[in-house]
């Protein structure tokens, strides 16, 4: 029988985000600690010190029973906050997060910005806050109600890492390391994913794959006069539109290189039905289309589908173009273009990596100078069928604190922490689970935390911790 007691949850949860963790996470999102691959200088400029400086303090301010907290620091890496806290039986659950950033991005509307703290209503708008600030804050609030309730839980440890937005290179090291530690974890908390709506509790069933790089075009050693030379000189911009064409039909979106895509299982196209049953045409209506714009896909479904388990191109960056109040009559030396691939979750993304660098450097038009620079691929995952037991713990997670049944769905994003630790751990259950619905916008402009979801996945957290424990011996 659970100790704990909804109402009694609901209210201390309710208490510690107005009185505590929102004025600490204010704190956290005025602190612009971009990702090391965003400020390749972050440890002379002291912003990552300052970000787990602040949530480790915070973390040991709530005293609760039995917490240990460290913050690990390991040679030419990010730091990683390790805590432990023991539990009944012989089980672990891991419970996962981070504090690093997205760069700025332009946009920000009048009175909001990426380093100011803005509360209006039940958005707390920001950089960080929603991804995945929150996150810690968040974990160690739901295993202070555990405490307070005196309810039955696993052992639990919580990783926060610092570089998650560069693709985590420093996270299987600190996992490595702490791996006599950590153990054999029978439960996965990750809360950096997103959510459908804010009305109920969402699952993340599967993430994608990325393959990223930069797609270089050169043809000339310096700009030369556009009229003196076009005709006689290939644009390298034309170029760098035909390899795209070797990789992406331009009319569809479809990706053509067998490597990036992969068939979609029965479970998660049944599971894309259930969740566009829920979200209607907000599946594609949370976008801010400008007038006129109109989705791709046919319906819902397939548009949940589409986000979720099918290969995507989107061009990033450019460098070599100048802005236009700087563009003369020049024929340019080169055009270099920043790709970001979005690979289906059981896609190879070393293999995919190197075929889209193999496509688009192969027989060069005009024997321009043609070369793709990728960057450490990411992998995707597809989640193991959720036990009995969890998904009743959702399921009624769910019901007792946003009276609405639990939905579950893939993601379009990338947690490269997932697919570590899905083949680290292949038998373990995972809740992947987050705050980022719509119009959160995480990585854009007006990112901002939905505070009452916030608030109520604490407590969801707090009450599979003590599902969870029920199945341990």
């Amino acid at each position: 029988m659970s100790r704990l007691d909804p109402a009694a949850g609901r209210a201390h949860s309710e208490a510690t985000w107005e009185e505590a963790i929102l004025p600490a996470l204010e704190r956290y999102i005025a602190i612009p600690n971009r990702s090391p691959s965003f400020d390749p200088q972050w440890r002379e400029h002291g912003h990552m010190e300052r970000a787990v400086t602040l949530v480790a303090d915070w973390c040991r301010s709530r005293n609760v029973p039995g917490l240990a907290l460290e913050t690990l620091r390991l040679p030419n890496r990010t730091p990683l906050l390790f805590m432990e806290m023991p539990g009944a039986g012989t089980g672990t659950a891991l419970l996962y997060g981070h504090l690093d950033k997205q760069p700025e991005m332009t946009g920000w509307s009048d009175g909001l910005g990426p380093w100011t703290p803005v509360r209006r209503g039940d958005r707390l708008y920001g950089r960080g806050g929603a991804d995945d600030g929150y996150s810690a804050f968040a974990a160690v609030t739901a295993l202070e109600l555990l405490a307070r309730a005196q309810a039955r839980h696993a052992r639990c440890v919580v990783l926060i890492e610092a570089c998650e937005e560069s693709g985590s290179p420093d996270l299987a090291a600190y996992v490595d390391l702490l791996a006599p530690r950590i153990g054999q974890p029978s439960l996965v908390v990750a809360l950096d994913s997103g959510c459908g709506n804010y009305d109920q509790l969402w699952g993340t069933t599967s993430l994608r794959g990325m393959a990223t790089g930069t797609l270089r075009v050169e043809v000339l050693n310096e700009g030369v006069h556009s009229g003196d030379a076009s005709g006689i000189v290939p644009s390298s911009f034309r170029i760098a539109r035909a390899l795209l064409s070797r990789i992406e039909d331009e009319r569809s979106g479809e990706i053509l290189v067998p490597e990036l895509r992969a068939p979609v299982p029965r479970d998660r196209a049944e599971q894309a039905q259930a969740a566009a049953q829920v979200l209607g045409e907000s599946v594609a209506g949370r976008f801010p289309f400008v007038a006129g714009a109109r989705p791709m896909g046919s319906d819902s479904a397939a548009r949940i589908l589409a986000r979720t388990w099918q290969p995507t191109l989107s061009v990033t960056g450019a460098d070599g173009i100048p802005a236009l109040v700087s563009a003369g009559n020049v024929l340019r030396p080169y055009t270099a273009l920043k790709l970001s691939l979005r690979l289906p979750p059981t896609a190879d993304a070393p293999r995919a990596t190197a075929a889209v660098k193999r496509v688009l450097e192969a027989d060069p038009p005009h024997g321009a100078r043609v070369r793709f620079d990728p960057e450490a691929p990411g992998p995707g995952w597809n989640a193991p069928a959720f036990a009995p037991w969890l998904e009743r713990a959702m399921a009624h997670a769910s019901q007792t604190h946003w009276g609405k049944p639990a939905v579950f769905m893939g993601e379009g994003g990338t947690i490269p922490f997932m697919g570590m630790l899905g083949a680290k751990y292949p038998n373990a259950q995972f809740l992947i689970t987050g705050v980022l619905g719509p119009g959160a916008n995480a990585h854009g402009p007006n990112e901002f935390l939905h505070i009452p979801t916030a608030k109520r996945l604490t407590c969801a957290v707090a009450h599979v911790l003590e599902a969870h424990a029920e199945i341990e011996p």
